[in-house]
């Protein structure tokens, strides 16, 4: 891997399933120095996840823990906690999501540490953060929607609420992580000290919810679930064509009269009912209808075609597989390959990160379990061969 944005910096990865896992993804990516601390016998929680397994390893384990090393360590007996300690001397960042308060009745907490590893930045993500009523509760993405707010906002206005395909406030809050992160380097690059990064899961999908939330702020009201349409913008949603779906997201005025001219009636844009956004969000249920067959006349790589030509938003709604086969992909490095000691040659999504003076790539696969135990014990600590045969069998590696 190129990357220079983190070098030197190691990190202690104590998370497991999605959040944390995707936070130290995106620093090991950037040339950080990821090691995996797993517990010996059963690792991380998703690396039992699956279908879908090749051969015998989860693909949801492979997805977010690529370019990573993994030590397997129980720290809860007196020598694992040892060798972390000592891996906690030479460490620059700690990231773990357990429930709060396990940490701290190990005395592994960001104050029973920072006295002594001033320059640790320890970063926690949990469920609802280590302030408030909550904070006792484990985190989980689907009640994080649920209990966040976001499921009222998604699906049909007539039916049940919806969790997102994927867990958002999982990763989001991965994200926020990496930038909590970022910022305290660069504040310790100043004061010479780390600092403790608190992410929770509910502020969160809190801070997704933007507009909606500020809607509801300013008026008082629930914002209403409505599919793929959009509350303030007509037309915006999706639109049978001939052979499928299409996005359209008209945000203007200037867009509305393009689309009209390409759909061949431009005097509709002039229509005292559609004329501006206001009026078409009042007319929506007189204008849609009208689109609807004029819209089925052509296919959607047709529609999308002669709309982008003429500046329209506009998109077909495809597969996960159309999405990853896209050349547009290919040609901004978004998929990389790589070769797996068990799961053999995979392709990988990359990461989004562009930056002119570095390049991540996933070119070294998610770890096996303790996989870089002995090197980093032997080679790193001071461990005799014997010794680390020793704590193996002890159940301490």
């Amino acid at each position: 891997m190129t990357a220079v944005v983190l070098p030197g910096i190691t990190v202690l990865d104590l998370t497991r399933v999605m959040s944390g896992p995707y936070c130290t993804l995106m620093l090991a990516d950037m040339g950080a120095r990821v090691i995996k601390i797993e517990h010996p016998q059963r690792g991380d929680d998703t690396r039992a996840w699956g279908p879908p397994f090749v051969n015998g390893e989860s693909v949801y384990f492979l997805s977010v823990n690529r370019n990573k090393e993994s030590l397997t360590l129980d720290f809860k007996q007196t020598e694992g906690r040892r060798i972390l300690d000592a891996l906690l001397h030479r460490a620059d960042v700690l990231v773990e999501n357990f429930r709060p308060g396990t940490l701290e009745r190990l005395g592994l907490d960001y104050a029973s540490l920072a006295a002594r590893h001033r320059r640790l930045i320890y970063a926690s993500i949990s469920g609802y953060g280590h302030t408030g009523p909550l904070q006792h509760l484990a985190g989980y993405d689907a009640v994080a929607q649920a209990e966040g707010g976001l499921m009222s906002i998604t699906g049909d206005p007539d039916g049940p609420p919806f969790r997102l395909g994927l867990p958002i406030v999982d990763l989001v809050s991965g994200l926020f992580a990496v930038q909590g992160i970022l910022l305290a380097l660069l504040s310790r690059g100043v004061t010479g000290r780390g600092q403790y990064v608190d992410i929770a899961m509910h502020d969160a999908v809190a801070a997704l919810l933007t507009y909606q939330a500020a809607g509801y702020l300013a008026t008082g009201k629930n914002p209403p679930r409505m599919g793929n349409a959009h509350e303030s913008i007509v037309p915006y949603g999706t639109f049978d064509v001939r052979d499928g779906l299409v996005m359209l997201a008209v945000g203007n005025d200037d867009q509305f009269r393009r689309f009209c001219e390409v759909a061949g009636i431009p005097a509709l844009a002039s229509d005292a009912r559609f004329g501006t956004n206001p009026q078409r969000v009042a007319h929506r249920d007189e204008l849609l209808p009208m689109l609807a067959p004029l819209l089925r006349t052509r296919d959607r790589d047709e529609w999308t075609r002669v709309l982008r030509a003429a500046g329209v938003p506009c998109g077909a709604v495809r597969t996960i597989g159309e999405m990853l086969a896209d050349p547009q992909l290919a040609a901004r490095e978004m998929i990389a390959p790589v070769l797996h000691p068990n799961a053999g040659p995979l392709r990988l999504v990359g990461s989004p990160v562009k930056l002119s003076g570095a390049t991540a790539r996933p070119d070294r696969p998610s770890p096996a379990l303790g996989e870089h135990t002995d090197a980093i014990l032997i080679n790193e600590l001071g461990f005799s061969a014997d010794e680390v045969c020793g704590l193996r069998q002890r159940g301490v590696v």
